[in-house]
């Protein structure tokens, strides 16, 4: 039996800003740039009292609130706080594996302080980071990732949640589906026209039923309802891609996807701050009408350095889909692959490069 802990940052860009500027203290803090186009990176915790919320569009953040305080995001600060956490966090265990810059999964199945419990590890890793980097951490306490990442949302902000092997059917059982990782909108859509609601009623389909309805992952629902999660602990995982997509309620042109991509090219410029290392390939993913997935991708000779920037590529890959002009599409993407090291070696040239035989 695995001992997990989920640590993670309260609103930490944000908490960055008003840390590092007296000022910004009991404000309601937007990280964004400011216009049309641009998406909420984070907000603090009184910003989000007036409703705003990550990857929300800017301009209906400053409707929402007036008087909130707009920064820019300031990567290198944030990477520069979420360094000294991780270097906190391996204090205790060599078995950390980040997720983002905020947030990480630590095994404390054997600790190296010797603490006799989870718990008083994640107590002690919250009060270091708290004392000694002036932010707070929330953190959630399980048998397996799946759980601990439930657990750590559950006392935010500054808060720890403990859920123990003997209580995981009765606390699943009542949590709406849209709680299960990997459930979107779509997902849990579908969920609830079969009239499952809840992980207790999911629970009462069997697994190749589930399979049938939603492929592999419906195994992996039947599994997570029943909160088993076998995966380990990796450390070190370098990120290999960010990306975000968004399914229409009505199938769309191509010509009319423009402020989709323009969106989540935010969206993916986001969640690329999140890690240190830096993307090259930028990937437009798109599925059309009748479900037919196409991708094109392109490497410029410097990075993109901006959201801007990734949304213009994404947009003149379209003029590598040869599909007729009336196709429909119900599906779009914009990614962020190919990421090497913030001082990367000389580039080499990338099979990304290649442009995809048409209809691909």
């Amino acid at each position: 039996m695995r001992k997990i802990v989920h640590v993670d940052m309260d609103a930490f860009y944000a908490s960055v800003e008003q840390r590092d500027d007296p000022r910004l203290r009991g404000q309601p803090v937007v990280v964004a740039w400011r216009g049309a186009r641009s998406v909420v990176c984070a907000a603090s915790y009184e910003a989000r009292r007036f409703g705003i919320r990550s990857a929300m569009p800017a301009l209906r953040a400053e409707r929402l609130c007036p008087d909130a305080v707009f920064v820019p995001p300031d990567f290198t600060r944030y990477r520069a706080a979420s360094k000294a956490v991780r270097e906190i966090l391996l204090q205790h265990t060599d078995l950390v594996e980040p997720l983002s810059l905020d947030e990480a999964f630590l095994d404390v199945s054997e600790n190296k302080l010797g603490l006799p419990s989870a718990t008083a590890v994640a107590s002690q890793i919250r009060d270091q980071i708290r004392s000694e980097l002036k932010l707070t951490a929330s953190a959630g306490i399980a048998p397996n990732k799946f759980l601990a990442k439930i657990a750590s949302d559950w006392r935010k902000p500054d808060g720890q949640f403990v859920i123990r092997p003997e209580q995981v059917d009765a606390f699943l059982a009542p949590l709406p589906v849209e709680r299960i990782s990997g459930v979107g909108k779509v997902t849990a859509g579908r969920l609830n026209a079969l009239g499952i609601h809840t992980v207790g009623e999911l629970r009462g389909w069997e697994a190749e039923v589930l399979e049938e309805a939603f492929g592999r992952y419906g195994r992996r629902l039947y599994e997570l309802a029943r909160g088993i999660d076998l995966r380990p602990v990796t450390p070190d995982q370098p990120t290999q891609s960010v990306s975000a997509e968004d399914t229409f309620e009505q199938d769309l042109p191509l010509a009319e996807l423009e402020p989709a991509i323009r969106r989540l090219a935010e969206k993916t410029w986001a969640g690329a701050g999140k890690t240190a290392r830096i993307g090259r390939t930028v990937v437009l993913k798109l599925k059309t009408s009748d479900f037919r997935i196409l991708t094109r991708s392109h490497t410029p000779p410097v990075p993109p350095s901006s959201a801007n920037e990734i949304a213009d590529i994404a947009l003149e890959l379209r003029t590598r889909v040869l599909l007729d002009a009336d196709t429909r599409y119900r599906l779009v993407g914009v990614g962020l692959g190919n990421f090497e090291d913030a001082t990367p070696a000389p580039a080499q040239s990338s099979l990304f490069d290649r442009p995809l035989p048409a209809g691909s």
